[in-house]
């Protein structure tokens, strides 16, 4: 993988602890010309972590990807320091005349509120519009896709009784379908949201198509007709430790509600190193977008 970021960027170093071989990132030369623009809108709270995330899950593709990461103008990170979001970052009004060739909008710890109370709504909104002008593929992660489906849609989401946490087993709907080559029948993802959409909801809309979901954890993934937007309810991005991270934190707080992650510790011992059952298909599916949508559309 050829990845135009700069050579100091701060996620290379949380790589190198993971043993991750930071020589398979080979940083290209300005004058290379990139194969894809892809930009990432980095909603996360910690988004050092979120930008690991982006570069682990790209790592095995052979192409040159010029990455843009985007902050909002509208919102100040409360857990990432501003010197880090405006050195590596850029605003959006500094890229809105850009075109992409891929677009990812991440999730957001903003789920229990009512879309329109988000403090950075207004703005978003204007950013999805922009993409649909702006951008070939739109790939929208939990948080985000459910903004997303309830902008261009109307979807709704609802409130779980019960935080979804865990790791959960989905199906593969149609196996021909090239964001699925290389998948298992079943396969694996990472859930943490108190919120979901349901298949009722997008049913009554006949521009969109559920691709894959299953009882426990819902609907995963949803498209729209042109297949130029693809919505995912889970995070197949996360590292391995990411949920226990989050376990621990909630558990800090005092979060007696909160339940160990479902099909992630061995016996369900958070003593335990985690099991990872999605990366190979997190890969999949990632690099699947890239080359089969971003990058197969530049020959057309």
């Amino acid at each position: 993988m050829l990845l135009n970021i700069p050579h100091n960027f701060p996620a290379l170093d949380l790589l190198s602890k993971e043993q991750f071989s930071i020589s398979d990132l080979i940083l290209a030369k300005k004058d290379a010309k990139p194969h894809l623009k892809v930009a990432v809108l980095n909603l996360m709270p910690l988004k050092i972590d979120t930008e690991a995330d982006m570069l682990r899950i790209m790592s095995n593709s052979p192409l040159y990807i010029h990455l843009d990461f985007i902050y909002l103008e509208s919102h100040t990170p409360k857990n990432t320091p501003i010197e880090h979001i405006h050195k590596y970052y850029k605003p959006f009004s500094a890229i809105e005349n850009n075109q992409y060739d891929g677009f990812i909008v991440t999730g957001a710890p903003v789920e229990l509120y009512p879309f329109e109370e988000v403090s950075y709504w207004t703005e978003l909104e204007g950013i999805f519009d922009w993409a649909r002008k702006n951008v070939t593929y739109s790939l929208y992660i939990c948080w985000g896709a459910q903004a997303a489906l309830h902008h261009f849609h109307g979807v709704p989401k609802h409130e779980l009784d019960n935080k979804l946490f865990g790791i959960y087993p989905h199906i593969v709907s149609d196996t021909s379908f090239p964001l699925f080559r290389g998948f298992d029948d079943v396969f694996y993802v990472p859930h943490s949201r108190h919120t979901t959409i349901l298949r009722e909801d997008i049913s009554k809309h006949p521009e969109l198509t559920i691709l894959s979901e299953t009882d426990d954890a819902g609907i995963y993934l949803v498209a729209d007709t042109s297949r130029s937007e693809f919505f995912i309810t889970g995070h197949s991005e996360y590292a391995p430790m990411a949920l226990h991270k989050e376990y621990m934190r909630d558990m800090e707080k005092g979060l007696n509600t909160v339940k160990t992650p479902y099909n992630y510790y061995p016996n369900n011992d958070p003593s335990k190193k985690p099991l990872v059952l999605w990366r190979s298909h997190s890969s999949l599916l990632f690099n699947n977008w890239l080359h089969y949508f971003c990058y197969d559309s530049l020959k057309d």
